[in-house]
């Protein structure tokens, strides 16, 4: 049986468009592997899911403001949660059939990097949990 992967994001033309060769030589093996080939880190491992400084998280392969220190909340996944986007346009979002699931992916909107998922298990306001990959984000301390 083979997986079935939504390409969307594969075949959109963004904004920041760079051939393979130029994300690999601007990304880490981790980076590159988590946004332009939609890996996951482990739970626990990354950088910033224990995070509690005031700043931004953006996008690290083109740098769009994509999260707030203020929406983030502890989820106890092991991975950075926010309840919302800076902006709805900074992501986009996408029905993810792999692994024999029906998950929402999240992706930035500007050089489509792949970031986590959107789970609807969230705290008020929004109700959602926006579970992203540290090695998708870098953190500007405010």
């Amino acid at each position: 049986m083979s997986l079935l992967f939504n390409t969307t994001a594969q075949t959109k033309k963004y904004t920041i468009n760079k051939t393979d060769a130029e994300w690999r030589k601007q990304l880490t093996a981790e980076q590159y592997r988590v946004t332009r080939k939609k890996g996951t880190e482990r739970a626990f491992s990354g950088v910033y899911w224990d995070n509690h400084q005031k700043g931004t998280y953006t996008c690290v392969c083109c740098s769009q403001e994509l999260f707030s220190s203020t929406t983030k909340f502890e989820s106890g996944t092991g991975w950075p949660s926010f309840w919302q986007p800076v902006k709805k346009a900074s992501v986009e979002e996408i029905t993810d059939y792999s692994y024999g699931m029906v998950r929402t992916e999240v992706n930035c909107s500007r050089c489509g990097a792949h970031l986590g998922h959107v789970f609807e298990d969230g705290p008020k306001p929004t109700g959602l949990r926006y579970c992203m990959n540290s090695a998708s984000l870098i953190f500007e301390k405010k």
